[in-house]
């Protein structure tokens, strides 16, 4: 098992993010993450999509996207040629002797503290996965009340594979 990440561009319409996971799910095909947001132009979203199988499943995954109406272009997004990022947010309860350590352990991953609380603090992480689970395995001596990530975002290195949609 390996996994890929697609960027998919797509028509912003209602329904689309529905239809592509929905092809996902009719092919038994896993989604490890999946991100979706509107474009510099309103009229498209960009979809970020980490998938994991055999090659042959994620070339199957690659050409029945790129059948589906909404669908302007899909691409890997390779690791060696683009950048990856997620975010998570992470509460952590901490009361005053605990909260100088968790704030000395943000600081060592330049992440930040967005919320204190009386017995609680909440951290703000961005980075590769491997910074954040990384991040959260130091929490280990620590009780993490809440955890929410995004999943990966991506845009390819550079402006070679740029793509251009006419302005209609």
């Amino acid at each position: 098992m390996q996994k890929k990440v697609f960027q998919i561009l797509v028509d912003n319409t209602s329904g689309v993010l529905s239809r592509i996971s929905g092809l996902f799910s009719r092919r038994g095909y896993n989604i490890e993450s999946i991100t979706a947001g509107t474009t510099a132009d309103p009229r498209y979203t960009r979809i970020t999509i980490v998938a994991s199988g055999d090659d042959a499943i994620l070339d199957q995954i690659e050409k029945q996207v790129a059948k589906l109406v909404d669908v302007r272009d899909i691409k890997e997004l390779k690791p060696e040629c683009s950048v990856y990022r997620e975010l998570a947010m992470v509460k952590v309860k901490a009361d005053d002797v605990q909260r100088q350590g968790v704030i000395a352990l943000a600081n060592v991953y330049r992440a930040n503290i967005v919320d204190v609380a009386k017995d609680s603090l909440m951290v703000e992480l961005t980075g590769k996965q491997e910074k954040i689970d990384a991040f959260i395995s130091l929490l280990d001596g620590y009780e993490i009340l809440e955890l929410a990530r995004t999943g990966i975002a991506g845009l390819g290195r550079g402006t070679e594979g740029v793509i251009y949609l006419d302005k209609e």
